[in-house]
């Protein structure tokens, strides 16, 4: 029989490797042979427990920066259960869905809103109208990390609730869903806005009328102060001048010793 080559077979052993998630400021440890073999590769985690109680899935996807893995949320989906918790009787909610362009990728952006009481189809649309227009302005001027971490720390919720509560009061401001759609091309990536310097005029008009009306309040204060002592001395001089009526005059006055004797004298007679 004719020997039979061996053929020897390399096994490697899988390892974990650490990869950082800087939207959460945490790692996780994933198994792979080497850290370039966990490029683009996607993870899926629950973030109840470091979002403090709010349900949140996330989908993320690992990219080599620096020779080291590291990854980055794509989507990001607050869980139905949770919605469903919030919902109470007699209230109305608002749902929308639309693309938006951030300075890095295109994004599909659903807000839901959910307000204290029921409402007219009037304000609903208003206030649909009024959170579409605000998150376009505001992710315009972003990149796609800042987003995700805004959203995330619920930095991005608090202003667009304050915003819309002047049209009507929310018990609940979210962000159901954020996903990258698509990295943008260098002619769609929008211009950031500068402010108009009418703003810092407008600025340093009002810090010019709040120092001119502490002055006018310090001058009040101060005038205030002299009427009240003028008020005193008038009221110790017209005090002084009544008492020097009330007080009988010299002849008026009878001596102590004078009417001693005088008592005396009438008891004797007795």
């Amino acid at each position: 029989m004719a020997a039979q080559k061996q053929t020897k077979v390399i096994t490697r052993r899988r390892k974990f490797i650490d990869v950082e998630i800087p939207v959460i400021r945490s790692k996780i440890e994933l198994i792979g042979n080497t850290a370039k073999e966990l490029e683009n590769r996607t993870i899926k985690l629950d973030l109840t427990r470091q979002l403090k109680g709010k349900s949140v899935d996330t989908i993320l996807k690992v990219r080599m920066e620096n020779d080291k893995p590291v990854a980055h949320p794509i989507k990001i989906k607050l869980m139905p259960y949770f919605i469903r918790r919030m919902i109470r009787k007699r209230i109305s909610y608002v749902e929308d869905s639309f693309t938006t362009p951030s300075q890095e990728s295109m994004l599909i952006i659903k807000p839901f809103l959910i307000t204290r009481n029921k409402v007219s189809k009037a304000i609903r649309k208003t206030l649909r109208n009024k959170c579409k227009n605000w998150i376009e302005d505001y992710i315009a001027e972003k990149k796609d990390s800042e987003i995700f971490s805004e959203i995330l720390s619920n930095r991005m919720q608090k202003p667009l609730s304050l915003y819309l509560k002047k049209t009507y009061p929310l018990s609940l401001c979210e962000i159901r869903v954020l996903e990258i759609v698509r990295p943008l091309r260098p002619e769609e990536v929008p211009k950031i806005k500068e402010k108009p310097k009418k703003e810092e005029k407008v600025e340093e008009e009002f810090i010019d009328q709040m120092k001119e009306i502490e002055e006018e309040m310090i001058k009040k204060a101060e005038q205030e102060i002299k009427n009240t002592q003028e008020k005193a001395t008038n009221v110790e001089s017209s005090d002084s001048a009544e008492s020097e009526l009330v007080q009988p005059s010299e002849s008026t006055k009878k001596p102590k010793k004078e009417r001693k004797t005088k008592k005396k004298s009438e008891e004797k007679e007795e």
